[in-house]
């Protein structure tokens, strides 16, 4: 039997099993273990802080089902944070190599910041038929792909029922897509709920997505906008914590793009392999 150290923590309503790196562990095999909530500890996904030639760290994500994430906003921030409390950094801002490519991140004590790559392929107004119904929604891919879709009366949709649809449509093959639900609230703060792949049902929260959903939600709110300095908008996520997304746009590109919110730790002890 062999034992492996590790921390649960929670980003917004996202719970996370953490770990440092070792040899001879099949990751996909682990997550799947560790993650399942009642013969596991219980987590959305598995991270792995490893070593880096590039960055100063590197990270690994595990979704539930074993797949691998490029990025999770939320498991970044914790990883951070994780960093902060047990690496002891030299650096208040230093550098996670991650899938999707590098990123910053920054912490304090449970509050954490990351910047995340700048987004790509975004395309508004997408015409789709889910269940027999048109519809339209937006995509934006910040690290992994997203789909939005703006809707009234956020509490009444089937998120799963939905969300699964539109995460296994043609139009997204072969990588699939999460998928978001939001609703304006007023200019700045959006309420969203978020059908996460790999997870595969709706998670409380989902950071990526928070950076999809307040980019998407900003551009929809301010059409023809092409320089802004600090642009933003907060999302209220489904476990009702607000997480903060902060960017620049210059001659119509999103860049600079910063994502903040908590990074609570919740447990740490020994799992059996």
């Amino acid at each position: 039997m062999k034992k492996i150290n590790f921390t649960k923590m929670v980003g917004a309503g996202n719970d996370f099993i953490v770990i440092d790196a070792a040899p001879g562990l099949n990751y996909k095999k682990l997550a799947m273990k560790v993650c399942d909530r009642t013969e596991g500890i219980g987590a959305d996904g598995l991270l792995i802080l490893d070593k880096s030639a590039k960055a100063d760290y590197k990270m690994r994500i595990i979704n539930r089902d074993g797949s691998e994430a490029e990025m999770c906003g939320n498991g970044a921030r914790c990883v951070a944070a994780y960093i902060v409390r047990n690496k002891k950094p030299r650096k208040k801002l230093f550098t996670v190599e991650t899938l999707a490519g590098d990123i910053c991140a920054t912490a304090t004590g449970e509050t954490a910041r990351v910047q995340l790559s700048a987004p790509t392929g975004y395309q508004p107004d997408i015409p789709l038929t889910v269940n027999d119904r048109g519809m339209r929604v937006s995509y934006i891919d910040t690290g992994v792909p997203h789909v939005i879709v703006f809707v009234d009366g956020l509490e009444g949709i089937d998120v799963a029922e939905i969300g699964r649809v539109i995460r296994h449509h043609e139009r997204f093959e072969p990588r699939g897509t999460n998928v978001n639900f939001v609703e304006q609230v007023n200019e700045r703060l959006v309420n969203a709920r978020t059908y996460e792949r790999g997870v595969e049902d709706e998670t409380k929260a989902c950071g990526t997505g928070s950076v999809a959903v307040a980019i998407v939600a900003y551009l929809k709110a301010n059409p023809g906008v092409s320089d802004k300095k600090a642009a933003g908008m907060n999302i209220r996520t489904a476990s009702g914590e607000i997480l903060e997304v902060r960017f620049d746009i210059k001659e119509g590109v999103v860049s600079n793009v910063w994502l903040k919110g908590s990074a609570r730790f919740i447990a740490r002890g020994e799992y059996y392999v």
